[in-house]
């Protein structure tokens, strides 16, 4: 009886191993390495991806919203005064979604261009300066809105994070942020699930990323504690891995749905953001203080 009970118990650690073996597959291609696409930029930002997989990023410093093209693997300016935009995403005609940091705004831009205000303001004073934003499948908006640069003040009595309403009709505060450490001190890098049922919110200041579940209302519910990492930017892949810029050390860091460090990924400079696009959508995209850099992935993002 104890040989079989010893027996049983080596076929389950064998099986825990591979088990952990086959879940700590990287989830960069084999063989894969980091290419740097354009440099020579002040400061790259927000990149995202229309539904063909060109991908749009800011270079936020000069004020430009710049377009990587896949047919022809180059890059070109989008647009040439973008208010000092930051944070974007696309919605599912292939409109432009933008934070617009120098306006204190969230605007939208058609795909020739064509720019609108989609909200400037909450109750009577304008925004701070909108950071980073996330559609959901209702096509409502999530986005955070802290305070950096001396030129800029904190008018909306603290940093928080907002929905604007899929119709359009209201903005309402989700994240009523205190300052304090140990409970939210500053928004940035926000990402959602395909589903629409959970939202990612880092505290860069914090050093956490906090996970909320979304309710119908739009409202969110059940903070959790998701990843102890200082985080600017973020995207998920089909999986529901999320992919978290570490500030502190300079890389890009993926955790499992289930809140586990699963790799890492360095780039030659700091990375700020991050976004899937290209072929397929299985290509990540780093924007990292000059230049715009990718790697081929073995998933693909989520959409």
């Amino acid at each position: 009886m104890q040989r079989n009970f010893l027996l049983f118990l080596s076929v389950l650690l064998c099986l825990g191993i591979a088990s952990h073996t086959a879940s700590a597959q990287p989830l960069t291609a084999p063989g894969a390495e980091i290419v740097k696409l354009a440099d020579g930029f002040v400061f790259t930002e927000g990149p995202t991806a229309n539904s063909k997989g060109d991908v749009y990023f800011v270079d936020e410093q000069s004020s430009k919203i710049h377009r990587w093209c896949i047919t022809e693997n180059k890059v070109s300016v989008f647009i040439d005064a973008s208010a000092h935009a930051n944070g974007m995403y696309f919605d599912k005609n292939d409109n432009l979604y933008a934070c617009e940091g120098g306006t204190g705004s969230v605007v939208m831009y058609t795909p020739d261009g064509k720019r609108t205000v989609i909200a400037n303001k909450f109750g009577t004073r304008h925004f701070n300066k909108p950071n980073d934003l996330w559609i959901d499948p209702q096509g409502g908006i999530y986005f955070t809105d802290p305070v950096y640069g001396n030129s800029f003040h904190v008018v909306q009595g603290g940093e928080h994070v907002y929905y604007i309403l899929p119709d359009r009709s209201n903005v309402i505060r989700v994240i009523e942020v205190s300052g304090e450490r140990g409970d939210f001190v500053k928004p940035n890098g926000i990402i959602g699930t395909p589903d629409g049922k959970l939202l990612y919110v880092a505290d860069i200041n914090g050093g956490m990323v906090y996970r909320y579940d979304i309710q119908p209302d739009g409202t969110l519910a059940n903070k959790h504690p998701f990843a102890p990492v200082a985080v600017d930017g973020m995207t998920i892949d089909e999986r529901g891995n999320v992919y978290l810029t570490d500030m502190g050390r300079s890389d890009v860091v993926i955790y499992s749905p289930a809140g586990e460090e699963v790799q890492r990924i360095k780039p030659p400079e700091h990375p700020a953001n991050v976004s899937f696009g290209g072929k397929d959508f299985q290509t990540l995209f780093i924007t990292a203080r000059r230049g715009l850099y990718a790697i081929e992935m073995s998933v693909r993002g989520a959409r």
